[in-house]
């Protein structure tokens, strides 16, 4: 029996929180073979990034076709894309493939430091949104994504129609974690509008929690599952991922990726 295979394009974190290591670790809890291209060498750890190299835009090409040329991938989820090269050669690839496409855009670190440009948030507002199936945006990401502020869920609510109808993702999932109160996630189909909530969990230990939950919902999605029922699944991964995360480091330390496989042993 072959396994369901899920790629990330994303870049790195090398304190394992956050970035292709999150989504790597997830992909492995959730029972999809994970692969991988990275787009961006990133030095971070959970107090902030020090650094970032880029690597070339034909190299990532070149890893791309090196995984699709070979592999099955049943399901493709990004996260750190630095540049308009880079976007542009992702944009190109993915009429190669046959896959669901989740877009985590990320944008600015859980530490608030800023990892993409003004112009190439643009950039992928105006030609990568359109080609994904699901976009994963926390409310800094979605303020940036519609150039408005969002302060309540009746905004999230609205937030995730526009970003499917005007910006023409195929769905929008605005996530509340920014909010006070529990911890809600409006998920926009473009047919329905579905309401996620769970309670929220006391902890600062949040890093990568963005990767996650978008890496929960890619893997899910390559094993079949329809979108509705990624989401909310992958929801349940990332709450108890935070649940049960770890004082690691100097700052917000990191989720924990194996929880889910606690609570089964623990029954």
């Amino acid at each position: 029996m072959k396994p369901a295979c899920v790629l990330t394009i994303a870049g790195t974190d090398p304190s394992g929180g956050a970035g292709i290591q999150a989504d790597l670790k997830t992909f492995q809890e959730l029972q999809s073979y994970g692969m991988s291209v990275v787009t961006s060498v990133v030095a971070q750890n959970t107090t902030g990034v020090k650094n970032v190299h880029h690597l070339p835009d034909a190299f990532i090409r070149e890893q791309l076709f090196a995984v699709s040329e070979d592999m099955p991938v049943h399901a493709v989820k990004t996260g750190m894309i630095a540049n308009k090269e880079m976007m542009q050669v992702i944009k190109d690839w993915m009429q190669t493939v046959d896959a669901p496409y989740i877009m985590d855009p990320v944008m600015i670190a859980q530490s608030g430091d800023p990892l993409v440009e003004q112009e190439e948030q643009i950039y992928l507002k105006r030609h990568l949104v359109p080609e994904s199936t699901l976009v994963t945006p926390n409310i800094p990401e979605t303020e940036t994504l519609l150039n408005k502020q969002i302060d309540n869920e009746e905004d999230m609510k609205e937030a995730a129609v526009e970003i499917v109808e005007k910006l023409g993702a195929g769905a929008a999932l605005v996530k509340g974690g920014h909010l006070k109160g529990k911890a809600v996630d409006f998920l926009y189909d473009g047919h329905q509008l579905h309401t996620f909530e769970a309670e929220r969990i006391d902890s600062a230990n949040t890093h990568g929690t963005g990767c996650t939950y978008s890496a929960a919902i890619a893997a899910y999605m390559s094993r079949g599952y329809p979108l509705a029922q990624a989401v909310e699944k992958g929801k349940h991964f990332v709450t108890e991922a935070i649940r049960h995360s770890f004082n690691l480091g100097k700052g917000d330390g990191p989720t924990n990726h194996f929880a889910v496989r606690q609570e089964v042993f623990n029954q």
